[in-house]
């Protein structure tokens, strides 16, 4: 009876979403302060993805601060789960806004108001698109985001989202809000080809090309991999093992026979988490492959998730990466390393696409060690076909990682 409750509930509240009704609340809301609210443009306003342990969400907002100019109003649903590093915290004014897009009811409203009225200090507004746009992870959150950009829009905020996948299968209520923040004059910043592509056939425009905004990173920190590797003089393969794969089926044989073959082409494998949450998770799941290889000589493993800076200091020295979240992989070809990542949510292909390399794409299903295995024999050579690749395409995708934040200098400078 639980079970179908649940399922009412969710059928329940897409119909509602799906109807515009909220969406048309929440913009009348933010109309109203505005209309109060004299316009004082100093600031950028940046709604960041949910973070929470994140090692992906945590790039992305640190590539953004990187990249943006001047005074920044970070909006945050808890101000407990952000790690604003030191560098930032002088120009970046945290706002901490629950129920803004996971809220209902009157706390949402509130959020709400309190959102239109942070907008009459905004000289533009970036959304932080990722993976959560099209409504597969969640349909009321990805038109939230959607409705808060065409509300900001439509005041005069220049808006755009930031760098995103768009799903082959997305939501009905999702595809329509974020047309309609096209139309209102949002700039959509797609991060791949095959996602423009899909947005272009649904009838959203206009779009515009770019890449993952975290290719635009500059800063590298090389302590984690000196510590971790002192002492190492063989290749060192990076090795991932998603929580949320996890979930869906049992990985731990398939990594098994991975980190075999690995030691036995002569590298020194690292075992790495990425997300560090209790519900979806990578630290279990790498703890699961850990415990069946036992203490190896040639096997490391990483107790906490690392910082970005520290990532990328340690996919440097990296000769390739077996990963299940893309973010390792964006920071992995970043330094020119080829990256095998397992796709599940259709947003792999185009990140793949972007270097003309479609074999990195490996799919996310049991018995995938198989083509793993067969793929890094191709890609391992210094002199493969697959780096050639890479390197070739680096220049281009950091070019359109920069189109993220172009024109986001400090309000009021030259730009």
């Amino acid at each position: 009876m639980e079970l179908l409750t649940g399922r009412a509930q969710r059928v329940w509240r897409r119909a509602v979403v799906g109807s515009g009704l909220p969406g048309l609340v929440d913009r009348t809301i933010i109309r109203a302060q505005l209309r109060t609210a004299p316009r004082r443009p100093r600031t950028h306003l940046l709604l960041a993805a949910p973070g929470g342990g994140n090692m992906g969400d945590q790039a992305l907002l640190e590539a953004l601060l990187e990249n943006i100019g001047g005074l920044l109003t970070l909006v945050v649903p808890d101000r407990e789960g952000l790690e604003l590093p030191e560098a930032f915290r002088r120009r970046v004014e945290v706002l901490e806004i629950p129920h803004l897009v996971y809220g209902t009811g009157a706390e949402h409203r509130a959020a709400v108001a309190r959102f239109g009225r942070a907008l009459a200090e905004a000289a533009h507004l970036s959304v932080v698109g990722a993976d959560v746009m099209d409504g597969r992870y969640s349909l009321p959150a990805s038109v939230r985001r959607s409705t808060l950009a065409t509300a900001a829009a439509r005041a005069g905020v220049d808006t755009r989202i930031i760098g995103f996948s768009w799903s082959d299968r997305p939501r009905v209520a999702a595809r329509r809000s974020l047309a309609a923040a096209a139309r209102s004059g949002v700039h959509l910043l797609l991060r791949d080809p095959i996602s423009a592509d899909r947005a272009r056939r649904d009838g959203i425009r206009p779009v515009e090309d770019a890449a993952d905004v975290v290719f635009a990173a500059r800063t590298v920190d090389g302590s984690a991999a000196d510590t971790l590797l002192r002492g190492v003089s063989k290749p060192v393969a990076l090795v991932n093992v998603s929580g949320l794969l996890a979930a869906r089926f049992d990985q731990t044989e398939d990594y098994l026979a991975i980190v075999e073959h690995l030691l036995r082409r002569g590298l020194h494998v690292v075992v790495l988490a990425h997300v560090a949450r209790t519900d979806g998770g990578d630290q279990a799941a790498c703890a699961a492959v850990m415990t069946r290889l036992g203490r190896r000589e040639d096997v490391s493993s990483l107790p906490t998730v690392l910082p970005p800076a520290q990532v990328r200091g340690l996919t440097a020295r990296a000769a390739i990466t077996v990963t299940g979240r893309m973010h390792l992989a964006v920071m992995s070809l970043m330094n020119g390393v080829p990256a095998l990542t397992l796709a599940s949510q259709g947003k792999v292909e185009g990140l793949m696409q972007l270097f003309g390399t479609p074999q990195l794409r490996i799919e996310a299903a049991p018995g995938f060690s198989a083509d793993v295995i067969e793929v890094i024999d191709q890609v391992l050579p210094g002199d493969s076909a697959a780096r050639a690749s890479i390197g070739r395409a680096l220049p281009g995708v950091v070019s359109l990682a920069g189109r993220n934040t172009a024109g986001l200098a400090a309000p009021g400078a030259e730009e």
